[in-house]
């Protein structure tokens, strides 16, 4: 089960944290932010950031799991489901960048809901991720 997911950039600044599952207070999030973002941006480019899309030189994605669930039995679906949320942000954006994430927080979060649900991957379909997403943007047009 996924914990966390942090989009953080390469200053060290939270741009989109979602906890799942459980209750941490202000202080707790902000302690393991931390942690992550240290822990993550430590590291160089050339080694991995603990589930980092760095390729672009943006910043860093980070979820973080328990030992059971597709974080215990296979690091790679996880990988794979960072990999499809950018190509999703992508989609929708257009190259997605970090004012993108800045300026429609709302809509990340609605994305992220499409494809997660507490803590479990449950659709990895671009078509399907993206359908509700444009018919909400046209209703709110």
């Amino acid at each position: 089960m996924i914990k966390f997911m942090l989009m953080v950039n390469k200053q060290g600044q939270t741009r989109l944290a979602k906890y799942f599952a459980e209750f941490l207070s202000t202080d707790e999030r902000r302690a393991l932010e931390g942690e992550v973002v240290r822990k993550c941006l430590s590291r160089t480019d050339k080694q991995a950031r603990l589930g980092a899309r760095g390729d672009r030189g943006e910043g860093t994605l980070v979820l973080g799991g328990e030992g059971g669930g597709y974080w215990g039995r296979n690091e790679l679906a996880v990988l794979e489901f960072i990999h499809c949320f950018v190509e999703v942000l992508d989609k929708h954006f257009g190259q997605v960048c970090e004012l993108d994430i800045m300026n429609e927080p709302e809509m990340v979060h609605y994305i992220l809901d499409e494809m997660l649900v507490n803590g479990q991957i449950v659709d990895t379909n671009k078509t399907n991720i993206l359908e509700p997403v444009q018919l909400l943007e046209q209703v709110a047009a």
